[in-house]
């Protein structure tokens, strides 16, 4: 497996397998980021949303949907993407650090914590979900 780092990313596809992107670490920036990079968007998120979102996953003990949305779209209440958002999560908002790619949490980020171990996620051509391991 990839190590994550910008020389050596991990190459992931969206939950449907429709897409391929790959995600760094830039532990050097401030705050810490995950770098998102699908085609020739780049998407940032504060890197502690991986372990803050298995944590929020472990908390709800069962499937949740993913519900990915554009930063213009709102997201389905109790979805991954709504979490990633919330004023109530561990951040207090969003974990998207660029304005106008603030968004798409539940369509990145389930894939890296699955090829992390620390999730599951089903793979099918719409409505996926995920839990915890």
């Amino acid at each position: 497996m990839a190590t994550g780092t910008r020389e050596d990313p991990w190459v992931l596809t969206t939950p449907p397998g429709t897409s391929e992107y790959f995600m760094f670490t830039d532990p050097e920036a401030d705050p810490p980021l995950l770098v998102c990079q699908v085609g020739s968007t780049k998407l940032t998120y504060q890197l502690r949303i991986i372990e803050d979102l298995a944590a929020w996953l472990r908390e709800q003990g069962d499937w949740v949907a993913l519900g990915s949305a554009d930063e213009q779209k709102p997201a389905a209440e109790g979805t991954v993407e709504a979490w990633g958002r919330s004023e109530s999560n561990p951040v207090g908002g969003w974990y998207g650090t660029r304005k106008g790619y603030r968004g798409r949490v539940g369509m990145y980020l389930p894939p890296l914590l699955e090829a992390l171990g620390l999730a599951e996620l089903t793979h099918d051509a719409r409505n996926n979900r995920m839990r915890a391991l």
